[in-house]
């Protein structure tokens, strides 16, 4: 990849260099990479305008038509997957095997998604009056604007792409400022297709200036956004002004559970899986563990020795090498200043560091060491405040409503999990844990066919399967009377 790369925001079928550029750096040495669009109010109402213009034909188009450009554009990521997979290594920092699976699990999911163009239902209602006939049927809310975050760049274009189009809606996507060459490439896999004109735009930006200006547009009829609680706020606030819908995927605190009747290995490799996976820096991550006190040191014994194998450094320097990581860096400094931040924290606040506990300054790149801490209480902030990194707060319990009390204890609800093979005490955590995902006996990940959605200050709306379809569309309702 140069240097000199330039990525150019692509709108109405057209690639268009914006008037400003933002700087992007690889996060494993700190070299600059290449230099995205920074684009203007103007450069966004233009998108929009062109999202606006071709919305009407778009749905007019019948769903199983839509659908197959889907699966071209499925063919498409397939047919660039090794190109892509290290592009987004690149500016991330995730190690190869996880963005080759980024990869194939964006094209799945345009497959997946094409699927339902037969079955986007509506509903006969019964009526109170003789011979009147009432219909439900969903449309297409019209201009959608998909707003990134930088952990899983390019399969939250997929997420956010494959919906709008299917249920007839277009769509500008917003990639994260910090990882916007995987969406450039993305557009050039668009321009390869004859999709119409207008249907798929991309700018690039800042979240506090382009994503604004889109979050407060009068034209976009939805701002479906994944990324930070706080940013989450921001763009309520833009959207009230036009009363938008808005769809928020925000931040994670999700709590483990481990009971003394679990098998402590398997519980150990699924919840250091769930937290070094992308370096700590998953919504859905495993944030902080609770271990029955009659476990808790054998689980923490076994916990450092697996955490202290984790192999970390710069992904594409050992690809090249021949080496597999289990993580890379830090996106940027600012991430690895907080991390190291909420770590010391702890540790001042009587938190016993076992493992790590440090920035690894050996050489470039924004690494930091894979992180054991015990003697946690939930009055630090590392056990309230969401960690984009790899470390793992530990905390004793006495039983599982002890597990589930603290566990309940955040503004936080996105994910959530419990180790036990103890099946009342299973589905009794499921019942009373208050989150929108509950994990037994498995690491945090998803599955496209469900529906990924927080409650409390994780989110509003969901995305995935059936329902995450429908909050792409309104509803309509009709009233025939016979004469």
């Amino acid at each position: 990849m140069a240097q000199s790369q330039v990525c150019k925001n692509y709108v109405n079928g057209g690639f268009i260099q914006s008037d400003e550029r933002l700087d992007v750096t690889n996060p494993a040495n700190e070299k600059l990479i290449a230099h995205s669009a920074d684009s203007s109010d103007d450069e966004v109402n233009a998108a929009v305008a062109a999202a606006k213009a071709a919305q009407s034909s778009w749905a007019r188009k019948a769903p199983v038509e839509r659908a197959q450009y889907l699966r071209e554009i499925a063919a498409r990521i397939r047919s660039a997957s090794a190109h892509l997979a290290r592009t987004i290594s690149t500016e991330q920092g995730k190690v190869i095997g996880l963005a080759e699976a980024e990869v194939e699990f964006a094209a799945a999911y345009f497959e997946y998604t094409a699927e339902w163009a037969r079955r986007l239902d509506g509903e006969i209602i019964t009526s109170d009056r003789p011979d009147e006939h009432i219909f439900l049927r969903y449309k297409p809310i019209g201009v959608v604007a998909g707003i990134l975050p930088w952990n899983f760049p390019f399969f939250l274009i997929a997420r956010k792409t494959a919906p709008a189009l299917l249920t007839g809606n277009t769509i500008i996507i917003k990639p994260s400022e910090l990882t916007p060459i995987n969406a450039f490439e993305f557009a050039k896999l668009i321009d390869s297709t004859d999709l119409p004109s207008g249907v798929f735009n991309l700018v690039g930006g800042r979240g506090q200036t382009t994503g604004d200006a889109l979050s407060k547009h009068p034209d976009v009829g939805l701002i479906t956004f994944t990324g930070s609680i706080a940013t989450g706020r921001s763009i309520m606030r833009a959207a009230a002004e036009n009363i938008t819908k808005v769809n928020l995927e925000l931040g994670g605190k999700a709590p483990v559970i481990i009971l003394a009747d679990a098998d402590i290995d398997f519980a150990v490799s699924k919840v250091v899986e769930s937290r070094i996976i992308n370096s700590g820096q998953v919504c859905n991550c495993a944030e902080r563990v609770y271990v029955e006190e009659r476990v808790v040191d054998a689980f923490v014994d076994k916990l450092i020795s697996v955490m202290s194998s984790v192999k970390y450094g710069d992904p594409i320097a050992a690809f090249e090498r021949g080496e597999e990581l289990d993580m890379g860096p830090l996106v940027s400094e600012d991430a690895l200043d907080k991390v190291s931040m909420l770590v010391d924290a702890a540790r001042t606040d009587g938190a016993s560091v076992l493992l790590g506990g440090d920035r690894d300054d050996s050489g470039p790149g924004y690494h930091y060491r894979p992180t054991v801490l015990a003697d946690c209480h939930d009055d630090m902030r590392i056990m309230r405040e969401e960690v984009f990194g790899p470390v793992l707060p530990v905390r004793r319990i006495s039983d599982l409503d002890e597990g589930i009390a603290f566990a309940n204890a955040s503004t936080m609800g996105l994910t959530s999990s419990i180790f036990t093979n103890n099946l009342n005490a299973a589905m009794k955590a499921s019942r009373e844990l208050l989150f929108g995902e509950t994990y037994i006996n498995r690491e945090h990940m998803e599955a496209f066919q469900g529906f990924h959605a927080g409650v409390r200050q994780s989110g509003i709306g969901g995305a995935d399967g059936k329902h995450g379809l429908y909050e792409f569309m309104q509803s309509h309702v009709t009233y025939i009377q016979e004469t």
